[in-house]
């Protein structure tokens, strides 16, 4: 089985070939500029490859009610140029294959479920960190949707007491987004978290919040493992103090072995890299092709 697969990014449009087996075969990456220029780019990629499904991850928030007369749309994004741009429809345009559609997030974990840390079980998270902050989750086997799809990156957080940054999520200032991501990093101690991995006031900071928001989706949707990727999460640090908050957070009251025994194996990084959003999107195409066989 030959499949398309691609990580709609908000920084990068990822696009490949793989199988059904998870194997990428090969891969390509154009920066995300304008609509009209990066999809020129993913079209022409995908142009005589003979796929059989395309599954696209993308950045959202996306319409996924396939009733709705903006489905496949990416609509309400604070990305210059995106808002509201049919990308699903523009792709029919010129790929006649079979496509699923969901967010980039929903897809890696969707990928890390298939064939990654999360292979054996039927629910897991899947949490990037990086120019935002997005989850996606998969609970009995299927991926998680509702009105819209999760959101779970704008999710509310309190305040540490040393903290004076105001946020910079554009939609809710203090938000997890807003007080987490790499951007809101840079802007609050006035340089990339890259630059500043010797310092572990930043890192104790940002474990703080993301270890809240951990802790609420143990809480909410118990799942059996949580995976946590992104570009700020290659600082390998964080993992041990994430832990020790989500340890003290919870304080006893949930008595599983993933957490009282064996969390550095509950809360992990990707097993597939950086090719986690884009074998997710394989994952997508597969299934895609499967309920059509």
């Amino acid at each position: 089985m030959i499949l398309g697969a691609i990580e709609a990014g908000g920084t990068k449009f990822v696009c490949g070939i793989g199988n059904e087996n998870g194997d990428i075969i090969e891969k390509i990456s154009f920066p995300t500029t304008t609509p009209e220029e990066t999809l020129k780019l993913v079209t022409d990629y995908f142009k005589g490859k003979q796929i059989e499904a395309l599954g696209v991850g993308s950045f959202g928030p996306i319409d996924l009610n396939q009733e709705s007369s903006t489905y496949g749309f990416i609509t309400s994004t604070p990305k210059k140029h995106w808002k509201n741009v049919n990308l699903l429809g523009e792709l029919k345009k010129h790929i006649d294959v079979p496509m699923a559609f969901d967010t980039d997030v929903n897809a890696a974990a969707l990928g890390e479920l298939e064939w990654g840390a999360a292979k054996g079980l039927d629910s897991c998270i899947y949490m990037t960190v990086g120019t935002g902050i997005g989850v996606g989750a998969v609970t009995e086997g299927k991926l998680i949707h509702g009105m819209l799809h999760p959101e779970m990156g704008h999710i509310l957080v309190k305040r540490h007491e040393d903290d004076t940054y105001k946020g910079n999520c554009p939609f809710h200032g203090d938000c997890l987004e807003g007080m987490a991501s790499g951007p809101a990093i840079e802007n609050r101690w006035g340089q990339k978290g890259v630059v500043l991995s010797a310092n572990p006031q930043v890192w104790e900071l940002e474990a703080y919040y993301l270890a809240q928001a951990l802790v609420n989706y143990i809480l909410v949707l118990s799942p059996k493992k949580l995976i946590l990727g992104g570009g700020v999460m290659q600082q390998k640090q964080l993992f041990p103090i994430i832990i020790e908050n989500v340890v003290n957070l919870l304080n006893g009251y949930i008595q599983h072995e993933n957490l009282l025994v064996c969390i550095d194996e509950y809360i992990v990084p990707p097993e597939l890299g950086d090719n986690a959003g884009l074998c997710g999107a394989l994952a997508l195409a597969k299934n895609k092709k499967d309920k059509l066989s």
